[in-house]
């Protein structure tokens, strides 16, 4: 969608090269994704079997392509898809699963040398062959998801040391910190950018993911810090997705650019007060109601 225009670029995307803390946010659901994975798909095998289990992953991240092409087939009919291709985060985020539905059962260091060879074959097709389809192509187009792919391969093979015994689990924030750094030491050698997904993005971010998330596991399980309203929000994440959407069409669809893209500034925090209250009211309730519909 169009910005608004009275919002810096540091609360943007970054256009091609750069890092902003709105590029981190389809990263923090990658790895929150990354967190569970491995646990869900174990518990699910022992109960229900090879079949079933894969057949309800397959499903279910079919199923979030799909909702993912119903937001940017509406995203173009009014318009906001210039370059023609549709290919949102949701996409992304289901291919990267069905990509790492097929190597789960393997060892976490198998999964570590997959992430790492994917990134690296990934890198050098980007750079030599695609690097414009993959420019103009939201969150990097279908090729994108091969990276996307690798962080939440990565990442399942980093939940693994936080869900393991006690010596894997203090592995665990330097494992974070060593993919933080590898991330911004190639920086030095190919440039940082989400829109090509790049190494250094992806694996910049996944460190500051898992990083951001010892701070938060630490503050409610060391210092018994507990926020229902977070808890609301994390059971149904994907509908107070959808909602948000619903939220902000108010403000863009009638096309009126006061109400979006020329809003002065009061008129942006009283619409961000209107986002938030409004999700969370519904979170609550829903937790509540304990409603919970997930995929």
């Amino acid at each position: 969608m169009v910005g608004i225009q009275i919002i810096p670029a540091w609360l943007k995307h970054a256009p091609d090269i750069g890092l902003t803390v709105i590029d981190l946010i389809a990263p923090f659901f990658i790895f929150a994704i990354g967190l569970t994975f491995g646990l869900s798909f174990r518990h699910r095998i022992e109960r229900d079997g090879a079949f079933r289990t894969y057949s309800y992953f397959l499903t279910r991240y079919l199923a979030i392509i799909g909702l993912g092409a119903i937001i940017s087939a509406g995203e173009t009919a009014i318009g906001q898809n210039p370059s023609g291709i549709d290919w949102g985060v949701l996409q992304a985020i289901g291919m990267a699963g069905l990509v790492t539905l097929v190597v789960i059962r393997l060892p976490s260091i198998y999964r570590w040398l997959i992430g790492a060879g994917i990134l690296l074959a990934y890198q050098l097709i980007l750079d030599n062959f695609l690097l414009d389809l993959t420019l103009r192509s939201p969150h990097g187009g279908l090729f994108g998801s091969i990276a996307w792919a690798a962080m939440l391969i990565l990442g399942t093979a980093l939940a693994d040391l936080f869900h393991g015994e006690d010596k894997a689990r203090k592995a665990f924030p330097w494992a974070s910190l060593a993919v933080l750094v590898t991330g911004i030491a190639l920086a030095f050698v190919s440039p940082v950018s989400k829109h090509r997904v790049s190494v250094p993005y992806v694996l910049i971010s996944l460190g500051i993911s898992a990083l951001l998330f010892i701070v938060f596991h630490w503050a409610s399980d060391i210092r018994n810090w507990n926020s229902r309203l977070l808890l609301a929000w994390g059971k149904n994440p994907l509908s107070l997705y959808f909602l948000h959407y619903i939220l902000i069409g108010i403000f863009f669809l009638p096309g009126i650019p006061i109400l979006y893209a020329a809003a002065p500034i009061w008129v942006v925090l009283v619409e961000i007060a209107i986002l938030l209250v409004g999700i969370s009211l519904v979170a609550m309730w829903m937790d509540r109601k304990n409603i919970i519909i997930a995929l």
